[in-house]
């Protein structure tokens, strides 16, 4: 296997002093990205210190966009009541693993290696919170589905609204069934 070429990169830091160990991990990450598509055009990183309660200590927020010929991918890992990210690295590793199966999502697509099946699970989006960090499907069959941001391909939850038909993987998370590789489907929309 040959070797890629460094990924062209930007890190920013946000309210959070600039750490030569970070910036090293996300170049070295950022970097194995190439493997999962051969045309990175820039991938751009913000990671953001948000200042919580002394009791709760720091949390983070990691934004990634990848762009790519005809696409920007967005991997988005804020912290939750969920799930604080209270450890940088964690939030980094969540936000390149989600950015890897965007990647790999869109080369199966462009490659055609994507299975067709006759009746894949699709349904439209009932729901998207006030905060946009998650939505609802409701199935060809009446079940709801949550879903997350980050399992959006292709697009932003910004960008869409009630009523979206959607095509999606049911997984099964904590609470049940989720949707995940949630992709809009539209004429602007990617269509696996």
């Amino acid at each position: 296997m040959k070797p890629t070429a460094p990924v062209p990169l930007e890190i920013h830091f946000r309210h959070l002093a600039y750490s030569e160990a970070l910036e090293t991990h996300i170049r070295h990450q950022a970097d194995k990205l190439g493997k999962f598509h051969p045309s990175i055009h820039n991938c751009h990183v913000t990671i953001e210190q948000l200042h919580r309660h002394h009791t709760q200590g720091n949390h983070f927020h990691v934004r990634m966009a990848v762009k790519v010929p005809g696409h920007e991918l967005i991997a988005d890992r804020q912290p939750d009541q969920n799930h604080a990210y209270t450890d940088v690295y964690v939030a980094i590793r969540d936000a390149f693993d989600a950015m890897r199966r965007q990647l790999e999502d869109l080369v199966r697509h462009q490659q055609g290696h994507v299975k067709q099946h006759e009746e894949r699970p699709h349904g439209h989006i009932t729901e998207i919170a006030p905060d946009k960090t998650f939505g609802r499907i409701e199935s060809v069959d009446g079940r709801w589905l949550y879903f997350h941001r980050n399992s959006l391909v292709g697009e932003d939850l910004d960008k869409l609204q009630i009523g979206t038909p959607v095509y999606y993987v049911e997984d099964i998370g904590d609470e049940g069934p989720q949707a995940s590789s949630v992709h809009p489907i539209g004429k602007h929309h990617i269509l696996v």
